[in-house]
């Protein structure tokens, strides 16, 4: 994922959604570990959706 200058808030979740990313590449070396990743996923869904928001908002000020 590429590095996009913005807010605190946009370098937050652009940092949490690389550890995220940094966390599944680890666990698929693993076994058993689906649900986990799952859930990752989805988590790392909802901060992107997150950031979407935010990159809405900062492009209408």
């Amino acid at each position: 994922m590429p590095y996009e200058p913005g807010s605190t808030q946009c370098r937050v979740l652009i940092d949490c959604k690389g550890q995220i990313e940094s966390m599944l590449l680890t666990l698929s070396r693993l076994d058993d570990t689906a649900a986990i990743r799952e859930q990752l996923i989805d988590v790392h869904h909802q901060l992107e959706a997150l950031h979407n928001q935010a990159r809405r908002a900062a492009s209408q000020v």
